[in-house]
């Protein structure tokens, strides 16, 4: 009888843990994700806005982490800093001299105060536009999701620089919620492609108060703790864990082994901007004569891979560096 109860508890363990259904439902230009029947985000890709953005991302309980301005205006505590971190993004200050990461409607004097500390924005570019062109996959499953689709790298004078592709692979379980992220730049439009030398990139998630500090603990693979440690250092993952919503949440983001220049520099600052930049080496190391540009030749192409783990608990609770070394090894 206890062989038998044993068994069925296991059995319903390796239920819970199990993946969970990942569904898409498209909306003209967005794109809604549920995991487990519970909505998780939605991926919004108008023409109207500068770049596309996941947007809100949800924990397994349904607790957002993602801050809502600028998508969303009047929540209460929500700063109005940096209107051009939209939700989850993919974006960089700096391509043969146009800047896709900031947006000329949100124009920013330098510096920017948060929170009672000035931040420096680097040289002011002209804008660039992140175009939707077509939606190539929207694909869901008993335990995972795909989506994939096609952009235009369009400069301020109209002209189309080069192409982008971002697809996101979707997973859960009662415990986490999973984003497995590929950014390809192909320089198909007759000219280089230069990922030029700046920290305003690269991939980046722009989280919600209580994931700011003093509230915040942010922690990467080499033990170094908050902004001041962890800015513009190499590290394999960053993670980003506090009290939301009365419950313990984080953000952690993996570098993969794959990418350029990996481990990776992190734009990762205290006042709620998580983000990866492989570029922006003059600034990291406060050396102007530095240079972590890279040219992307004519035909040749530029891919950058990323996970998001959205977790319970905080790194050391979630087990987050046993989940990257999983990662690394492509699982």
């Amino acid at each position: 009888m206890r062989l038998i109860s044993l068994i069925i508890l296991l059995q319903a363990s390796s239920l819970v843990a199990a993946d969970m259904p990942v569904a898409f439902v498209r909306h003209g230009d967005q794109v809604d994700v549920s995991i487990g029947g519970k909505p998780f985000a939605s991926y919004y890709f108008n023409p109207d806005t500068p770049k596309p953005y996941l947007y809100p991302l949800r924990s397994p309980e349904g607790i957002i982490v993602t801050r809502g301005y600028p998508m969303v205006k009047g929540i209460p505590g929500e700063s109005k800093d940096h209107p051009h971190h939209r939700g989850l993004f993919f974006a960089h200050g700096d391509i043969n001299g146009v800047d896709f990461w900031g947006e000329a409607q949100f124009m920013e004097k330098a510096p920017v105060h948060v929170a009672g500390k000035a931040y420096a924005t680097s040289e002011e570019l002209p804008k660039g536009r992140t175009v939707f062109t077509k939606l190539e996959e929207a694909k869901g499953g008993p335990d995972s999701g795909t989506l994939r689709a096609v952009f235009s790298l369009l400069g301020p004078n109209g002209v189309v620089m080069g192409s982008e592709t971002q697809e996101y692979a979707f997973q859960g379980d009662a415990k986490t919620r999973t984003i497995d992220c590929v950014f390809t730049i192909t320089a198909d439009h007759g000219t280089p492609l230069k990922m030029g030398d700046t920290k305003e990139g690269t991939f980046a998630i722009r989280v919600v108060r209580n994931l700011q500090e003093p509230a915040v603990k942010m922690l990467n693979s080499n033990g170094a703790m908050g902004e001041k440690n962890i800015w513009g250092k190499r590290a394999d993952w960053v993670d980003y864990s506090g009290v939301v919503g009365g419950e313990r949440v984080g953000i952690a983001i993996f570098d993969s082994p794959r990418n350029i220049k990996h481990p990776t520099y992190w734009h990762a600052r205290g006042y709620g901007l998580f983000a990866v930049n492989p570029f922006g080496e003059h600034d990291f190391y406060g050396d102007p004569k530095r240079d972590g540009s890279v040219t992307i030749a004519v035909g040749d192409s530029l891919t950058l891979r990323y996970r998001v783990l959205i977790h319970d608990g905080d790194a050391a609770e979630a087990k987050v560096a046993e989940a990257y070394s999983q990662y690394a090894e492509g699982k």
